[in-house]
Parts: structure tokens; sequence; C-alpha cells
């Protein structure tokens, strides 16, 4: 329905050469080749500058690659809504989470909605707080968990509330035997993910008086258990990021609770479409089933 020369222009930017996009969208290099030259006529000015290094769009092409995106994403709607109206179960849902949604809830949420409903495609991205809201914003995936303040546009939802715990090696013990204090940590070194310190850890770290010459960063939250592990810090880390690790670290909680907000967000055209919709109460369901009432603080 859509020209295809949208299609095309989309996934040469997402796999990063004429070959591979291809190779996507199942037609021969020149073709993709030949539909672009031709949306570039249409517009009246080029969209891609190409080199040895593959493709990259040009300053024309970023102002209206969001447009193209939204005009592809309201087809796909279109369809969905045509195929619901039908009695047929279709369509595909693009979610994007971070590391530790990933390892602990996609597994079960993708599990069982694929039992649930088997002919919608899932695709999934891994992805940080911030690049997730912003690929949520601009239609580039449908559903995004994420935990960082939202500023965008976005219709949002509150999944849980994750608690902070401080993470030690084995055989640390708190003065107090079970929960962490300023002076039980006000000597230690800390391993953190760079993005977390503008986070809510950062709230935290200040209120427990961690100085920032003491704090090393790391690159994600599995690895900053295997440097605790290793003795060569403590962590700061929410219960899901540690939940199904087994290690030889400790998890305390600290003196007064602290806790960081994960939510779904999604924008309001994607909302609307039948497949996400379904995804959207799988989610739900699978908090509710798994996440006893109490830790919806």
């Amino acid at each position: 329905m859509v020209s295809f020369s949208y299609q095309a222009l989309v996934t040469v930017i997402a796999t990063g050469s004429f070959q591979h996009a291809a190779k996507v969208l199942e037609v021969t290099p020149s073709a993709i080749s030949h539909s672009i030259d031709k949306l570039e006529k249409q517009l009246g000015f080029a969209l891609l500058i190409r080199n040895r290094a593959g493709v990259k769009l040009t300053e024309d092409g970023k102002l209206i690659l969001p447009t193209i995106q939204e005009i592809l994403n309201n087809e796909d709607r279109l369809m969905q809504e045509a195929d619901n109206i039908k009695g047929l179960t279709a369509g595909t849902v693009k979610l994007g989470a971070f590391s530790s949604v990933c390892i602990n809830w996609l597994p079960g949420i993708v599990d069982k909605f694929r039992n649930q409903y088997p002919n919608i495609k899932i695709e999934v991205t891994q992805n940080s707080f911030n690049n997730i809201t912003t690929q949520t914003h601009q239609g580039n995936i449908d559903l995004g968990f994420t935990c960082q303040p939202i500023n965008e546009k976005l219709v949002k939802v509150l999944l849980v509330k994750d608690q902070i715990y401080c993470i030690t090696p084995k055989g640390f013990v708190p003065k107090n035997g079970h929960s962490i204090t300023i002076d039980d940590i006000k000597h230690e070194r800390f391993i953190l993910q760079k993005s977390d310190y503008d986070g809510d850890t950062k709230e935290v770290l200040d209120k427990y008086k961690v100085q920032t010459n003491s704090i090393q960063f790391s690159i994600d939250d599995q690895s900053i258990i295997a440097m605790v592990e290793s003795g060569l810090g403590m962590g700061i880390l929410p219960r899901l990021a540690f939940d199904k690790h087994n290690s030889h670290v400790t998890a305390y909680p600290f003196d007064e609770e602290y806790y960081r907000s994960i939510f779904l967000v999604m924008n309001a055209v994607q909302m609307k479409t039948p497949a996400t919709q379904k995804m959207v109460r799988c989610i739900k369901e699978f908090i509710n089933e798994n996440y006893p009432a109490q830790l919806l603080k």
C-alpha cells in the first residue's frame, strides 16, 4: 500500500547498507537503489550519503525520517485493524527493554503471549533507558520498558517499584547486622553503570555521602556483580538486576528504603493497534501473577 521506497529507506538506515537491506526485503540491491533514487527525485533533495563506510542520512533525510516512520506505522496499524475486523489475529509488536527486564521478564512475557497469539510477530531490542524512550517516541518501537524520568509526550504505565540494594562481597556484614548505614560504606569503593549516576542510584549515593572519587564505572549489571564478587568494591543495584543471579555476593537493604520505578511507555498512535493492546494486557497479567502486591509500593 505505502510506497516501497519508504520501506527501502528505513531498512537501509536500520541495516547500514543497500546489500543488507535487499536481503531483508528479499529484493535485489538495484531495486533498493532505484526506489530510493525515485524517492529523492520526488522530494527534490538527497536523503543518503553513500561512501565506502556505508550509508548515512543527510540532514534533510534526518528531518523527514520520523514522518516516513510514522507513515509506515500507520499502515501497519491499518492492516492490523483490518485483520481484527475480519476476525484474524495478526500483526507485529516491537518491544524495547533494558538488560534486567530482558533477562528476567521478557522470556516469560514472550512465552505467555505466543501461547495466546501465535500468529503475532514479536521483535525485541535491548537498549539504554534514554534510547528506549526516544525510540518509543519516534515510533520505532511500540512498547518500551524504562526507568529514567520520562519527559517525552508518551503514555506511561507504572509496573513496579523495584527496591534498591547494596551489593557486597560475601563475608561483609553491616554493623547492625541487617541493613547498610552511612558508617558501613563511608570508606568503600563503588562500582556502577555510568547511566546510573544520573538516575535513581544517584539519590542513594548522595544520601549516603559516597564521594565521586570512590566510584568506578562498569558496563552492565552482570559485570558489576562479577567485580563485587572479585572484591573490587561494592555495588548498588535494584532487586530485578540480581534476582536470578547465583553469585558469591550478598544483597543488603539500606536503612532507608529506596526504589526505582519501572514504567511501560508507548506513544499515543502505536498504543491503539490491536497487537499492541494485546501485549499491554499480557504484560500487566505477567506482573500481577509474578509480583505480590507488597512489591508495588
